[in-house]
C-alpha cells in the first residue's frame, strides 16, 4: 500500500506515542490517548515527552492543561512543528524530521568475516541489562530500559553482538498497525552507520511489508538518509521552564 507523506507522518507520530506510553508503563507511569495528543499522568522518564501530538492544529491551551508543567522537566513532542507553546512558558528544546523507508526496500548485505556482528531481539532480563550499559555509554541512564519492556508484545530490543558476545550495537523498534518505528539506534565503535545495516536486516525479517518510520536530526540525519530513509516532515521538542 501506498502511503501519503501526511498519512506517514500520522503514522509515525502514533508509533511513537505508543513508544513512549510503553516506557512510561515501565516506570509506573500511566498515560492516556486522546483523539489530538497522548499525554503521560506524570512525568515521563528521562529523555520522554510529557506529551505527544496525533494531529495538526492542537489546541495548545487544550494539550498545555494535560502537562504537569508544577515540576521541572515538562515536556511536549510537537508531531507537526506546528505549535507555539512560548506563551505557556516553553521553548524549543530541538527540531528534527520524520523519517521513513519503504516497507519491502531491500536490506543491506551482511557480509560474513571477522567485523560481522550478530543479531537478535532481547528476550530476558540479563540480556536487556547488557544491553542498556551499551546503549548508555557511560552517561548514567542504563537503569532506563526495565525489565517491564520485555513484556511489551509490540516492543522489540535490538542488539549487535561482536564475537565475544559483547553487545556493540543496537536500537529499539515498536510495532504497530501501519508502521514499524525504531529509535534509540547506536554503534559503540562507528556510530549508527555501524548500526543500521544489521537493524534494517533484522527489520526486514520481521517486518518485511510495513515501512520504517522515526526521527533524526543533524549528522544522524544525514547518516539515515545514506542507509534509505527518506525525510517526511518536521516536528519539535518544547521543554518547560529554563
Amino acid at each position: 500500500m501506498t502511503m501519503s507523506p501526511r498519512f506517514l507522518v500520522r503514522a509515525a507520530a502514533r508509533n511513537n506515542a505508543e513508544w513512549c506510553a510503553a516506557m512510561c508503563r515501565a516506570h509506573g507511569v500511566a498515560g492516556e490517548f486522546g483523539e489530538e495528543a497522548w499525554a503521560a499522568a506524570g512525568r515521563a522518564p528521562v529523555h520522554y515527552p510529557d506529551a505527544v501530538t496525533l494531529e495538526p492544529g492542537v489546541d495548545p491551551d487544550a494539550l498545555v492543561a494535560r502537562v504537569d508543567t508544577g515540576a521541572p522537566g515538562a515536556s511536549v513532542k510537537d508531531s507537526f512543528a506546528d505549535l507555539d507553546l512560548t506563551g505557556a512558558g516553553f521553548r524549543v528544546l530541538f527540531e528534527a524530521r520524520w523519517i521513513r523507508r519503504p516497507g519491502g526496500a531491500a536490506t543491506p548485505a551482511r557480509t560474513p568475516g571477522p567485523t560481522d556482528l550478530a543479531w537478535d531481539v532481547v528476550r530476558d532480563a540479563g540480556a536487556l541489562r547488557a544491553w542498556a550499559p551499551a546503549w548508555d555509554d557511560g552517561a548514567g541512564h542504563a537503569g532506563l530500559f526495565r525489565d517491564g519492556l520485555l513484556a511489551d508484545p509490540q516492543t522489540f530490543v535490538i542488539a549487535g553482538r561482536s564475537g565475544d558476545g559483547r553487545v556493540v550495537a543496537g536500537a529499539v523498534a515498536t510495532r504497530s498497525a501501519h508502521v514499524v518505528g525504531v529509535s534509540n539506534v547506536f554503534g559503540r565503535d562507528g556510530g549508527p552507520d555501524a548500526a543500521w545495516p544489521g537493524v534494517l536486516h533484522v527489520l526486514g525479517r520481521r517486518f518485511p511489508a510495513l515501512p520504517v518510520v522515526g526521527y533524526e536530526s543533524g549528522d544522524d540525519l544525514e547518516t539515515a538518509v545514506r542507509h534509505g530513509f527518506e525525510p517526511v516532515g518536521p516536528l519539535r521538542v518544547w521543554l518547560h521552564g529554563a
